[in-house]
């Protein structure tokens, strides 16, 4: 109902027009209520009477609104004195009810401390290379090749390369340079001797990564043999020294200055390992398999980087589109079935869109933030749940407050300003608990995330962040109660009517609607946790087709252990601490080389052929635990192994032999025969299936080393044994080492991680929705005194009482149960297709999840249920 519109013409026009609103607002809401009261009529004549006592005659041009009384000016407007009320009274509120309070707080505390490390987190992912001023001109040239109907997307790209993208698309590019990879080096000053990850890059890397220098400057790489070092190493090295035009020498070889110290770059940089740059010029003129690659027709060997930098008018899409075919036609004709393109992968999507999928570059971490996001915002929501719940809980104490209150002139939006306030005055507290609790957790969230997050205290955009983050929440917790509490009608309240069976009924509606809600998160976070390390254990438990333990891997950086391998060999075997040693192209653990042009009798001529390729010394199967299905392992005994291979099963699937011991493989017209077969060696992912392998003798210095252990000797006893071999023949390399099952545990890492703060996440879910329940539980215990007494004086058991109590709760965990299984399933089943190797979803997961939310349900309700039902009827019917 509209009120009369001659009457608000006539408050527009006597009414000041800053104020105009305000009262117009609040007589229209005082109509409406005296319409529902008594009437339309009626409420039209006290409408008027109210706009005739609000307004007087004007003087002149000013206008005044009458105040109707003292109540109203001190109660509308919103001034020190009444904010300062509002919390005088929000904080008399929560020390009266100690125990919600507490429930209040905590839940809060809690959920604002895992919105604050989700949020870090999802901050530190997200400015992920943005420390690289260039950071969104920035791309690594991408090699993709279609190898029997599937693209597959590789960083490996041929040196020939660079020169034909600078002669035929120079002017888009500002900076292209070439790059090796990031591996370990031994980097020596007198006595010191470090291994650090380094890498031999163009001159310009400094310039196109922006590095801040300390000392010297970008231009260092200029000088054929030099090195610039970051602020960690060259400290590591020289101490408080000036390290410029100091000489240092790689892998005990290489002689170069130091021309300049730049910072460490920071963790979430994707060069964050990058401790040393050399010159890619030092780098070729000391490497002869990279000096041979540098000729014009090795388009095939793609061992190598190239990182660009864009000109100013150039966009990447357009670039990408010119460089894709520039490979067509260069260098072997056979390398040209693979349809070899190009594509520019962008800096700012290589942290976040790491997958590649039949050539198409979408996902990665980006999944990952989304989860821990959404994660993070729905604990925060459970803690708003709790604040919610019980502040609607505990209408019926405060229905007579806000009724007196109403009666005496106190208007909605004034009800609102006092609820919310209370809301405030609890997210202010809860937010300094949770800054004090997210300080003390960050080191322990930092090692599970493998980050190295910071609080930034000085940083007003984090303190601005913040106190946003706090007004959002204590809208989101308080916004339900206030509007809820303030639209009690005074009448209906003191008469006692407010809250009678049917009212009570619909009052606990919205309260089990956030419970299931609560339970339903909490439930499809038990199962994910569930389902997350099954498919770790499912990785875990497949066999890997050698034998990883007692094995450990070094590598290799100078050719003293592969002079005089057969006198290291001896010498440990007779320590009695190894079992044996022997050499390979790359480490058990990862593949290291994959080459074409493989041949055998019956192949189908359209079959493009792509082998896993693995150079090793003769006692190499020996080492790590070869198990044979057929034919025999590599022997000195016999010279024509130098052309024999052995081959996996996945091989032998692949190149459909029959009886393939004795087969005849040609490999770049190169005749090898098959002697032995193989079980699949798993070297690359747990979750992929294993690739077809080749392993040949490997002639020249290769740059692993793998030893088998004793297994009756202990593993200290062992390394210092080998270690002082080692020493003896390469006294100027430090001995490092790493256990072949550690690095193996490496590859289930991200998997791990995501389980363990999932885990942790769904702890924290559940104990914040119980601590919900416990004060539901509290308050419905304590409405229900009286009746518990009459019940127990009627011959009711504590078990009854009990189940009386708890039947509520636990049906509303069953409808939270059945929402959450299907959405689980069909999130948790789409996170599993990415792997070809999975687990599958039992049914006995969800039983267990269930089961398990259902147990801590009853156990967090059982305390406050047994003590009601335990109470004295005498003491409960007391006051009847």
């Amino acid at each position: 109902m509209a009120p009369p519109p001659l009457a608000d013409r006539l408050l527009r026009f006597f009414c000041a027009p800053h104020r105009l609103e305000e009262v117009q607002g609040d007589l229209h809401e005082e109509f409406a209520y005296q319409v529902e009261q008594i009437g339309e009529r009626r409420a039209r004549w006290r409408y008027w009477r109210d706009v005739l006592g609000f307004i007087k005659p004007p003087t002149g041009w000013s206008f005044a609104i009458k105040r109707k009384s003292e109540a109203y000016s001190t109660t509308h407007l919103i001034n020190p004195v009444m904010i300062r009320n509002y919390l005088k009274i929000a904080f008399r509120s929560l020390t009266k009810n100690k125990a919600y309070s507490f429930i209040n707080i905590s839940g809060l505390a809690v959920g604002m401390t895992v919105a604050l490390l989700i949020g870090l987190w999802v901050y530190d992912e997200l400015t992920f290379n943005t420390y690289h001023e260039n950071y969104g001109r920035i791309a690594q040239v991408m090699n993709q090749r279609t190898v029997n109907g599937e693209i597959l997307t590789n960083h490996g790209v041929s040196i020939p390369l660079r020169k034909e993208l600078q002669s035929q698309y120079g002017t888009d590019f500002k900076n292209i340079l070439l790059a090796s990879w990031t591996t370990r080096h031994i980097l020596t000053f007198g006595n010191t001797k470090l291994t650090k990850m380094g890498n031999f890059m163009s001159p310009e890397t400094p310039e196109l990564l922006t590095l801040k220098m300390l000392k010297g400057s970008r231009s260092g790489l200029q000088e054929p043999s030099s090195i610039l070092l970051s602020e960690s190493v060259a400290k590591a090295l020289f101490g408080s020294v000036n390290p410029l035009n100091k000489l240092v020498k790689i892998d005990n070889q290489l002689a170069v200055k130091v021309t300049g110290v730049y910072e460490d770059l920071p963790y979430n940089s994707d060069f964050q390992e990058l401790l040393f740059i050399a010159p890619w010029d030092l780098y070729v003129s000391s490497t002869g398999w990279v000096k041979q690659a540098q000729d014009e027709n090795e388009w095939a060997q793609n061992s190598f980087q190239i990182f660009v930098q864009l000109a100013e008018k150039a966009t990447m899409e357009a670039v990408s589109e010119k460089i894709r075919q520039i490979q067509r036609g260069k260098g072997d004709k056979d390398e040209d079935k693979f349809n070899r393109e190009l594509t520019l992968y962008p800096m700012s999507r290589w942290h976040l869109y790491s997958d590649w999928t039949n050539g198409i570059n979408a996902g990665g971490r980006i999944e990952f933030v989304w989860l821990f996001g959404i994660i993070g915002l729905f604990v925060l929501t459970l803690a708003c749940i709790n604040f919610m719940n019980l502040s609607t809980a505990r209408s019926e104490k405060r229905a007579k407050e806000i009724g007196i209150r109403k009666a005496i002139g106190s208007r909605r939006r004034q009800l609102i300003s006092q609820f919310f306030s209370e809301s405030f005055l609890v997210v202010g507290i809860a937010s300094v608990l949770a800054l004090l609790l997210a300080q003390l957790s960050l080191p322990f969230f930092n090692d599970v995330a493998s980050k190295k997050m910071i609080i930034p205290w000085v940083s007003p955009f984090f303190w601005a962040f913040g106190l946003g983050f706090c007004l959002l929440t204590g809208i989101l917790a308080g916004s339900y109660p206030a509007l809820y509490l303030s639209s009690f009608q005074p009448i209906k309240v003191l008469k006692g009517t407010l809250l009678g069976i049917g009212n009570r009924r619909m009052a606990v509606i919205p309260r089990k609607v956030l419970v299931v809600l609560q339970f339903t998160v909490s439930v499809t976070l038990i199962v994910g946790t569930i389902v997350v390390y099954r498919q770790i254990l499912h990785a875990k438990n497949r066999p890997i087709g050698y034998n990883r333990e007692g094995l450990i891997m070094m590598r290799i950086y100078t050719p003293d252990i592969h002079d005089h391998f057969d006198a290291v060999h001896d010498e440990l075997v007779k320590t009695g601490t190894v079992v044996s040693i022997a050499e390979s192209q790359g480490p058990p653990t990862d593949i290291w080389s994959m080459n074409t042009g493989f041949n055998w009798k019956g192949k189908d001529p359209s079959l493009q052929t792509e082998f896993v390729t693995v150079g090793v010394s003769h006692d190499y199967g020996k080492t790590v635990g070869w198990k044979f299905s057929a034919g025999r392992d590599f022997s000195r005994t016999f010279s024509t192994d130098s052309s024999g291979i052995v081959i996996n099963k996945a091989a032998v699937k692949f190149m459909g032999l029959k009886q393939p011991i004795g087969e005849a493989v040609l490999w770049n017209d190169r005749r090898f025969n098959v002697i032995g077969v193989v079980d699949d060696m798993l070297m690359s992912s747990p979750y992929e299936p294993v690739k077809q392998a080749v392993y040949f003798i490997q002639r020249r210095s290769a740059p692993f080393v793998t030893i088998r252990i004793n297994p009756t000797a202990s593993a200290t006893q062992a390394l210092q044994a080998i270690e002082t071999v080692f020493k003896k023949y390469s006294p100027s390399s430090p001995f490092n080492y790493d256990f072949v099952d550690t690095e193996y545990a490496l590859k289930f890492a991200t998997e791990e991680r995501i389980g363990t703060l999932a885990s942790f996440f769904a702890i924290l879910a559940i104990f914040i929705s119980c601590l919900g329940l416990f004060g539901l539980a509290s308050f419905m215990a304590e409405q229900r005194t009286k009746e518990i007494g009459i019940r127990k004086v009627l011959g009711a058991s504590v078990l009854n009482v009990w189940g009386l109590l708890s039947k509520d709760f636990v049906l509303l965990v069953l409808i939270a149960f059945a929402i959450a299984s299907p959405i689980a399933y069909y999130f948790l089943d789409n996170w599993l297709q990415k792997y070809d190797y999975r687990t599958d979803i039992s049914w006995w997961i969800f039983a267990a999840s269930g089961a398990g939310a259902l147990l801590v349900t009853l156990l967090t309700i059982s305390f406050q249920s047994i003590k009601a039902a335990l109470m004295n009827p005498v003491k409960s019917l007391r006051s009847e």
